[in-house]
């Protein structure tokens, strides 16, 4: 699974929710959903399981890799790209919690659905 096809698939079941979605709510869904899985892609060895699902009020992701190595915040160096996606997911998940499994780890966050914003009609 691409980036883009997990990110379409949060998109849907958010809106097939029934409930209410607001905006900044839908796009940090979104863009966590997105960088948790290029994480995974770029320095967990490859994506080997992803599942989203509504959870009391939240979104869960749950995104599994290949590799051991725990997710870090490096320095950021001003002549480099990226290094934003770790620190990113932190500050917009209501939980993080790592899992270290047989074939490498699991990542999975709580997202909110509903901020202060206004809502987003489904």
């Amino acid at each position: 699974m691409r980036a883009a096809e997990a990110r379409n698939f949060v998109h849907d079941l958010l809106h097939g929710t029934g409930s209410q979605v607001d905006d900044l709510a839908l796009v940090d869904a979104l863009l966590v959903t997105t960088e948790l899985v290029t994480n995974a892609q770029r320095h967990g060895g490859g994506l080997t399981g992803f599942t989203a699902q509504i959870v009391e009020g939240c979104l869960e992701l749950a995104v599994e890799d290949a590799s051991e190595r725990r997710p870090t915040t490096a320095p950021r160096n001003p002549d480099a790209t990226g290094g934003y996606g770790w620190p990113l997911i932190q500050r917009l998940a209501r939980t993080v919690d790592i899992t270290m499994t047989l074939t490498g780890k699991t990542i999975r966050v709580t997202l909110p659905l509903c901020t202060a914003g206004p809502s987003l009609s489904p």
